[in-house]
């Protein structure tokens, strides 16, 4: 009995130490097993508690009173599935009759609590079915991505971050061609622009940069870039020839429509996907580091520029789709003091992302015209959790995430292993960076002026 005893606290004072330390792995190998007994047992009870059920069905009620027995207990939702992951578990029910997603929806915080999880989402996948998303343990807080192959899921999609409800975000360009990005300064923006650069390096795409902080963020990965610009007037340069590119594209897709009366409907181009594998160009990402730097103007001459700056880039967020070219816009603030234009141009980024802000305004650039509830969530986003965002879409939707810690060494490192996939623009080849060797850099840099 004594063995027995001991055993017995060793194991206990093991698994507390455990879910302290590594609540992965306390989740992996006993937490998962204790969680869904405890919501088993508990389910009926905290289903009538949270206002979750529903009366008895009349006959029921009828064959009661003939049968002279007690009234039947309320019904609660019918459990279709039980499935724990590696970070929590998945609740399928099936809604009885008069029973709404929303009061589901309603009620998570309470089932969080009842069930004793982390964190519990809801959400509708089709008429009467619900699916509880629940989370064991803060995922957010060290994230570590699952395995993952390049390319999983389609051609354009990239798995960037981890959702607070243990799922993968995914960057899908095809589906949300254009985003925008806000985060305050040590937000971790650019370690999340740093993630995005990480998930295309290895697929057969076009990486464009501009980033007119002297190209401190995106030059040092200049091998797998095959444009970049670092002040505003080449980055003119380079918009304007981006546009040139877009034309050229639309006239490639005109020419092999195929249009007759022979040909099906949808083997007719309308954009480049729909263009034979031998003949299809080349996606293009285009990443804007502090798209405020492309704004802002002290005299004529430089807004001028400013002014054909934003115009190409609207153009390429209204047309560039169909031809491929995909802009992820990333700055501090995104607002209509910007100038004109501006507004304009964020209506078309669909994909919302924003980091800590330190205003309620900045958040509303961002979500104010979407969902009021992420304008609540971004502007609670802690100083001490670098790299926590909340992402969301024009459908309303929204999601806490957090991308993994990249240092830009690994950036660098990856980068330079997949340099040869970087492709050659001919539109583009003026702004291809120069990749100078270290020690010739260092002595220019000494000689410099500057520094004499």
């Amino acid at each position: 009995m004594a063995t027995f005893t001991v055993v017995l606290l060793l194991v206990v004072a093991s698994a507390v130490i455990l879910r302290w330390r590594r609540p992965a792995w306390y989740w992996v190998c006993c937490g998962a097993t204790l969680a869904s007994l405890r919501l088993l047992v508990r389910y009926a009870s905290v289903m009538e508690a949270c206002g979750l059920t529903v009366p008895p069905a009349r006959w029921q009620l009828a064959l009661a009173r003939v049968a002279n027995r007690s009234v039947p207990e309320s019904r609660s939702p019918r459990i279709l599935r039980l499935r724990p992951t590696r970070t929590g578990l998945v609740l399928r029910v099936k809604l009885r009759p008069g029973q709404d997603a929303f009061d589901f929806s309603a009620a998570t915080d309470r089932l969080r609590h009842s069930f004793g999880m982390y964190g519990v989402s809801s959400r509708e996948l089709r008429s009467g079915i619900v699916e509880l998303r629940m989370t064991g343990y803060d995922v957010l807080n060290r994230v570590r991505m699952p395995a993952s192959k390049p390319g999983d899921g389609g051609p354009m999609r990239i798995p960037l971050a981890l959702r607070e409800d243990g799922a993968v975000h995914y960057r899908d360009f095809r589906a949300v061609p254009h985003g925008l990005t806000l985060g305050a300064t040590e937000s971790g923006k650019s370690v999340y622009l740093r993630n995005l650069v990480c998930g295309l390096a290895p697929l057969d795409v076009a990486l464009v940069g501009i980033d007119c902080k002297q190209g401190v963020e995106l030059f040092p990965l200049a091998r797998r870039f095959s444009a970049l610009a670092d002040d505003q007037e080449t980055a003119l340069g380079l918009l304007e020839a981006l546009v040139s590119h877009m034309a050229d594209v639309y006239q490639l897709i005109r020419a092999q429509q195929r249009i007759s009366v022979a040909v099906p409907d949808a083997e007719i181009a309308a954009d480049i996907w729909d263009l034979p594998d031998d003949l299809r160009p080349v996606p293009v990402v285009v990443l804007v580091d502090e798209v405020a730097e492309l704004a802002l103007f002290a005299n004529k001459d430089e807004e001028k520029r400013r002014d054909r700056i934003v115009t190409a880039l609207v153009r390429l967020a209204q047309l560039g789709r169909a031809a491929g070219i995909y802009l992820e816009i990333c700055g501090q603030r995104f607002g209509s003091e910007l100038g004109k234009g501006i507004t304009m141009l964020r209506a078309q980024l669909t994909g919302r992302t924003a980091h800590r802000v330190n205003d309620e305004t900045s958040a509303n650039m961002a979500f104010g015209d979407i969902s009021p509830d992420a304008v609540l969530a971004a502007i609670q986003i802690s100083p001490d959790t670098p790299g926590l965002a909340v992402a969301g879409d024009s459908t309303g939707g929204w999601a806490r995430i957090r991308a993994p810690h990249t240092s830009l060494r690994d950036a660098v490192n990856l980068c330079n292993t997949y340099a040869d996939r970087t492709p050659d623009l001919p539109a583009l080849a003026a702004f291809r960076p120069v990749v100078a060797a270290p020690a010739k850099a260092l002595a220019s840099f000494n000689a410099s002026p500057a520094t004499a």
